[in-house]
């Protein structure tokens, strides 16, 4: 019987630690998170409202300053510096910019067109995140 108790008891403690856990936001990384690590979470929020604005057939809107992709600090300056990676963010902003004027009919194209556009980015220099862009299909 002090077996089962006590097998309660853990059990319980154990469920509410693990609750506590859920409460506490962690960082990603454990040294911080960079300015375009940030941006970028918020982007992919972003980008799953877009998905559903399309679906729904409603205007693309942004909250977002996308701009901010091209001088947000990052978590390693030079990839972000880099040639390469000015040249994937400024073809990135500029799909956003044609997506916000698109039709209902033109922003699926787009829409894939941006998501293509991350995945090569991320392909080339940060492959990471690239399980979580593929969600954005």
């Amino acid at each position: 019987m002090l077996f089962f108790v006590l097998g309660i008891s853990c059990s319980e403690e154990a469920k509410e630690c693990s609750d506590v856990k859920k409460n506490i936001s962690q960082p990603l990384n454990p040294n911080g998170d960079s300015e375009l690590a940030l941006l970028m979470r918020a982007m992919f929020d972003e980008a799953q409202q877009i998905k559903e604005q399309i679906a729904n057939g409603k205007p693309v809107s942004l909250s977002l300053d996308h701009e901010k992709i091209l001088t947000a600090h990052a978590t390693e300056p030079e990839k972000a510096a880099s040639e390469e990676f000015q040249a994937f963010a400024t073809l990135y902003l500029k799909t956003i910019e044609n997506l916000q004027k698109a039709s209902p009919e033109k922003a699926i194209k787009l829409y894939d067109n941006m998501v293509d556009n991350c995945m090569s980015c991320h392909k080339a220099l940060c492959p990471g995140p690239i399980v979580r862009i593929k969600k954005l299909r």
